[in-house]
């Protein structure tokens, strides 16, 4: 976890264990929000029906940290199953896919074969439709599209002290951690190790989410 490379934020690197876990394929959708503001009487985001934001099947945007971890309790409630956010240590795993590259699909922010599938389109005005060739765990826009919002707090030089085992970053802060990249930024993809932070309360259109479990038994 983390690089000696990168930002100073994501030194140093180090080996953390980890219990299994699951993990949306995909960000979590308008689709499926539509289903949560239904059912709960939410008000919707900011976005929701403004345009280039509002397609079904992209994913949901300007949901702060508590929108996103509220809907991961009603969603557990109708399931029976309890969803949350990804930890920081959770989402670079799985972002890396068994990969020590700097993105998943290699060390090139723009690789060829990448960009030629179809997967990392120079959106100007809002993000894409999840989706694109997965990375090697099966998971799409782990790298870009939409930040998304991790469960942990930030701490610039956490990994100093991190726990070995299923770390989940500082007792307190001022930030959560978001992990993946932005459509809005001029560098529209992310390394697997690069770290960001937003204000919990902050709803932005480049900022979602997608869920997680413990796997059961473990």
């Amino acid at each position: 976890m983390g690089s000696d490379t990168g930002q100073e934020d994501e030194s140093p690197p180090h080996v953390v264990e980890i219990r299994p876990f699951h993990i949306g394929r995909y960000a979590v959708s308008n689709r499926f929000y539509a289903a949560f503001i239904t059912a709960t009487g939410v008000t919707p985001p900011p976005f929701w029906n403004v345009p280039p934001f509002d397609e079904p099947d992209q994913p949901v945007v300007g949901v702060n940290w508590f929108e996103a971890g509220a809907y991961c309790r009603w969603l557990g409630d109708r399931s029976g199953i309890v969803f949350r956010l990804p930890t920081e240590a959770e989402r670079e795993y799985a972002c890396r896919a068994g990969t020590s590259t700097a993105y998943p699909w290699g060390d090139l922010p723009d690789d060829p074969a990448r960009l030629s599938s179809g997967y990392g389109s120079r959106w100007v005005t809002g993000p894409e439709v999840v989706g694109g060739p997965p990375n090697g765990f099966g998971l799409c826009n782990m790298a870009d599209n939409v930040h998304e919002w991790c469960a942990d707090w930030y701490g610039r030089d956490c990994y100093r002290k991190s726990e070995s085992t299923d770390p989940r970053g500082p007792h307190t802060g001022k930030r959560r951690v978001s992990r993946g990249g932005s459509w809005r930024h001029h560098i529209k993809v992310t390394r697997s190790s690069a770290r960001s932070a937003l204000d919990p309360g902050f709803r932005y259109a480049d900022y979602g989410f997608r869920i997680a479990a413990d796997l059961r038994g473990s």
